[in-house]
């Protein structure tokens, strides 16, 4: 079996950054945003921060608080029989214990930390669906009150420290996977 490292963290993090990195050194990516992107075109629904909560939220009432992990799981098996596989935003603690149940000690979770000041900057200048200082405020209020994303941050088995350049970020990111 290969490896597979879930990244974690708030919006604006840098956990995007994390799985393309690893995606540029051959990982197969899951990127659990993935689902609610194809869940609102197949709703024939705009995608706006609104409708997103929306369908993260609707998707983990209608299939309890693991949704995503469910609805993934069965790509994550096969990408990790043969290939290294990131995982990009995994958000609840439900979902984490369905992957650990699922993957045992295969899978290990990287948590991405940054600044909230900083994320927010980063949110308002990203080019692909930037948000406001207010939307991303909500969204982190949003994501741990109801999509319960801190578990997983808390019980993270390594921390990359995101406030500084992009060449500490991955020199750590790269420190972590030798570890693994």
């Amino acid at each position: 079996m290969k490896k597979v490292v879930a990244i974690v963290g708030m919006c604006g993090s840098g956990k995007s950054v994390a799985s393309s990195l690893l995606e540029s050194l051959g990982w197969k990516k899951v990127y659990f945003g993935g689902v609610t992107m194809e869940k609102l075109k197949e709703a024939n629904l705009e995608v706006t921060p609104e409708n997103e909560k929306m369908m993260r939220e609707g998707l983990r009432k209608e299939l309890g608080m693991g949704a995503y992990a469910k609805i993934l799981l069965p790509r994550i098996k096969e990408y990790s029989e043969e290939e290294n596989t990131v995982l990009d935003g995994l958000y609840s603690w439900d979902e984490l214990k369905i992957l650990k149940d699922e993957l045992g000690d295969q899978l290990k979770v990287i948590a991405v930390i940054a600044d909230k000041e900083l994320r927010y900057s980063r949110l308002a200048c990203r080019e692909v669906r930037p948000l406001t200082r207010e939307q991303a405020i909500a969204r982190d209020i949003a994501e741990i009150e109801n999509s319960a994303k801190g578990g997983p941050i808390a019980y993270a088995d390594y921390y990359i420290d995101n406030n500084h350049d992009i060449d500490a970020y991955h020199k750590r990111l790269l420190s972590i996977l030798e570890q693994i």
